[in-house]
């Protein structure tokens, strides 16, 4: 074989494997790792916005502490969408067809993610561990580039129906939710538990985010004679609906959505002692609850908060929530070892097996794979004493009846 012949089959045989792997995705250097992310930093749930800032500042010190993945920094450009789906495709636009981010990230709300999803997905862009619980994230099927993170609220309220027909059988229960898929989903998980018995037991209101109060559907639910009540919106009307329910002497036993139990933006605003006996669920430490006072991950949590978001509240929960949403991108991208494409991000992304957080409590465990994109299945129940939450009873898995 001649010297050229000999040098092309040489030169064929090194570049197949190069070929075999897929290109690093857009925002990927040797020493960055770009991502996007759309937050609610103004508008009706700016109370939201804290994850977006915990999100950063994180990041910042996951570089300083570990110099970033595998030999690369991350930096995130969180942008504010005012919770306006046609200003989250705006956003989405701009990331990655003039900024050229890998990925989104732990954006906020049902109706914003919503709006990026076809977009996204169209694209072959990951958009991961949103910040919203809505079931229809596990739709890997038709949509395989899109994954939440949190339990979903379905499986919520599948949790809080069970607990229902366990101690109040023969309850008349009454749902104000905000119209939309965000508290459809509650709505759904109801209906998974209760089954045919639905119509029959269930007065349901709704409320739009444009609304200024939900005064008028409080009264028309107590005014049918439920005796429990769910909740299931965001921390503006989930305050409101917490002092009407006080003012006008109701007392129902009364469950409160997990995204707005925050002390900060929904006990507060309420009068935390208006909110004495409501239930409600968890996954994640509350660093505001003495049970974790000497929790040595959540010391950790709260060194971390002190340098790099000095002068928080580092008892909102949303501060910690945001640590294992980003902890668990942190996870995929070592998966990812140098095959940093848009393809193995997404691959490694349904790979996640038995993953424990800092953050979380014990026992709770990410799981996903190629046909499940619900990463967190189990919650607690938890109780409001005046003061703070109590948590009470084991871990529960959602389903149905």
């Amino acid at each position: 074989m001649g010297s050229v012949n000999r040098w092309l089959v040489f030169f064929v045989a090194a570049i197949i494997p190069l070929a075999a792997r897929a290109e690093n995705a857009p925002g990927v250097t040797d020493t960055e790792i770009l991502i996007g992310q759309n937050m609610s930093y103004s508008g009706v749930v700016s109370a939201y916005g804290i994850l977006g800032k915990g999100h950063l500042a994180f990041i910042h010190w996951y570089n300083d502490t570990y110099g970033g993945v595998n030999g690369r920094k991350i930096r995130m450009i969180s942008m504010d969408d005012g919770y306006n789906p046609a200003k989250s495709l705006e956003n989405v636009r701009k990331l990655v067809e003039e900024d050229h981010v890998a990925l989104i990230f732990g954006s906020i709300g049902t109706a914003t993610n919503t709006a990026v999803r076809r977009y996204l997905n169209d694209r072959k862009v990951p958009q991961l561990f949103l910040a919203s619980g809505a079931d229809k994230w596990g739709d890997y099927q038709h949509y395989p580039w899109t994954m939440s993170w949190q339990a979903t609220f379905r499986t919520e309220a599948q949790i809080y129906a069970k607990y229902i027909l366990k101690h109040k059988p023969e309850a008349k229960i009454a749902m104000l939710y905000q119209h939309d898929d965000f508290g459809g989903d509650y709505v759904t998980g109801v209906k998974d538990v209760l089954g045919p018995d639905f119509d029959k037991r269930v007065v349901t209101a709704t409320y739009e985010v444009s609304d200024p109060t939900v005064d008028s559907q409080v009264l028309e639910l107590q005014a049918s004679g439920a005796n429990v009540l769910i909740f299931a919106g965001t921390p503006k009307f989930a305050a409101q609906t917490i002092r009407k329910v006080y003012d006008i002497g109701w007392h129902p036993l009364f469950f409160m959505d997990n995204v707005s139990i925050a002390v900060d933006s929904t006990m507060k605003p309420a009068g935390p002692e208006k909110a004495i006996g409501m239930l409600s669920s968890t996954y994640s430490k509350d660093p505001g609850d003495p049970a974790w006072a000497h929790d040595p991950d959540t010391e950790l949590y709260r060194s971390i908060v002190r340098k790099y978001i000095p002068g928080i509240n580092p008892n909102d929960f949303n501060y910690e929530n945001s640590w294992g949403m980003m902890l668990t991108l942190m996870q995929v991208l070592k998966q990812c070892g140098n095959d940093l494409s848009r393809e193995n991000i997404m691959r490694q992304a349904a790979n996640i097996h038995n993953l424990t957080l800092p953050s979380l409590l014990p026992g709770i465990a990410l799981n996903t794979s190629p046909t499940d994109y619900h990463p967190m299945k189990q919650m607690q129940l938890q109780r409001w004493d005046g003061k703070s939450w109590v948590r009470f009873g084991d871990l529960i898995t959602g389903g149905g009846s």
